[in-house]
């Protein structure tokens, strides 16, 4: 890595998140008797149903689809795979599962795999490989992690959580503005129209998903209990450097040489824990409290593990 990127990776994305998730975590002090939980619940809403179809809709309009781009789903979606297997190897075949509830395997498992391939991805992706790479999130997102996370981590939630819920994914997938958001982009994209102007507007429309989603984020980690446990090295080690090294490794493995694609698809498996593990934890009754202390830790590691990964891709690109 140049000493360049260095400069534009700590200036352009790694200060501003770090600032963002801090102003989420100091805000509730300023702001004395608010609800966290229903703050954060009207922004998730808001991002959800208006800001995120908006961001969706200008990628899929104005990304340059081929089937190179594919590789950043498969590698992720590889991985992900790897990384729920790794997590319920160890905590059903080994000691490390030991004294731990359902609900606490179930958001270890979900930690563990899922990572936050948008809301970080996106400032990163950007800043190492310029406009071009504002595209891999979003197909990492809908092609890879968004049904992943709605399909098997449903899955993992409702098998481990304790609630009354009875989950459907096609339907909740079906429901999700960002993907009918995306969709449309898509059409447009292939369409050909000249609806530049319309793309502009909905890219300007949707600029504040990124900072209000790590805004949740810092109202989301529990910063006065950042107890590490076992726990949390465990769905640490699996997510932020077996996650990647598989990765890694499948990239490696495709024909050719190690593609852009697949560079990109090896740093979103190594993104930290996704924010939408708290709502999945919320709503099939998981450990809630578990799932805040790993993700602030998760996010806290991934500042320094995620330029390390950097530094190894490009070595190897290179």
């Amino acid at each position: 890595m140049s000493p360049d990127l260095a400069q534009q990776l700590l200036l352009k994305t790694l200060l501003p998140l770090a600032l963002l998730i801090a102003a989420g975590g100091i805000w509730p002090r300023w702001q004395s008797g608010i609800s966290i939980v229903g703050l954060r619940g009207e922004i998730n809403r808001l991002v959800l149903n208006f800001f995120a179809p908006m961001l969706f809709f200008a990628a899929g309009a104005a990304a340059t689809v081929d089937l190179s781009l594919l590789q950043v789903p498969l590698i992720l979606g590889l991985a992900t795979l790897a990384g729920l297997g790794l997590a319920a190897l160890a905590l059903y075949a080994t000691p490390l599962g030991r004294g731990l509830s359902r609900p606490a395997r179930g958001t270890i498992m979900l930690t563990a795999g899922f990572g936050n391939v948008l809301f970080f991805g996106y400032p990163l992706l950007t800043t190492v490989f310029g406009e071009p790479g504002a595209r891999y999130p979003f197909f990492a997102d809908m092609l890879a992690a968004t049904p992943l996370a709605w399909s098997i981590g449903v899955w993992i939630a409702f098998r481990c959580g304790k609630h009354t819920e009875h989950a459907s994914f096609l339907s909740m997938w079906l429901r999700l503005p960002p993907v009918w958001g995306f969709a449309a982009g898509l059409a447009v994209n292939l369409s050909g129209l000249p609806l530049t102007p319309l793309i502009e507007a909905a890219r300007w429309a949707g600029s504040p998903t990124i900072p209000l989603m790590l805004f949740v984020l810092g109202l989301t980690i529990p910063w006065h209990d950042l107890r590490p446990q076992k726990a949390v090295y465990v769905s640490l080690t699996i997510k932020l450097a077996l996650m990647p090294l598989l990765a890694l490794g499948i990239a490696l493995a495709l024909p050719g040489k190690l593609t852009e694609p697949a560079e990109a698809g090896v740093l979103e498996a190594a993104m930290p824990t996704m924010v939408m593990v708290i709502a999945l934890a919320d709503r099939f009754g998981l450990d809630t409290r578990l799932a805040g202390l790993i993700m602030g830790w998760s996010t806290l590691a991934g500042l320094v593990t995620l330029p390390f990964w950097l530094v190894v891709v490009k070595g190897l690109a290179s």
